[in-house]
């Protein structure tokens, strides 16, 4: 497994949030680590950054890309 040149605080910074609140998300998703200068893998990085942006995304925005992958597997 490779490894994303992302740290926790580099995820932290980008998206606007607390390194505290990244270090919960690790411990949720099962990524280990040792402190906000850990460097995630590529892998652990997506899982990451895959949860902030659904996190994020408002529910009208979200029903809209609901109706719009519905339409595609017609």
């Amino acid at each position: 497994m490779g490894f994303a040149d992302l740290s926790i605080l580099d995820i932290a910074t980008q998206y606007d949030l607390e390194v505290e609140t990244l270090f919960r998300l690790c411990d949720r998703l099962n990524i280990s680590y040792k402190n906000e200068a850990t460097c995630l893998a590529l892998e652990d990085a997506k899982m990451v950054i895959l949860e902030i942006l659904s996190a994020n995304t408002p529910k009208d925005e979200e029903s809209e890309l609901n109706q719009d992958q519905k339409g595609l597997t017609k």
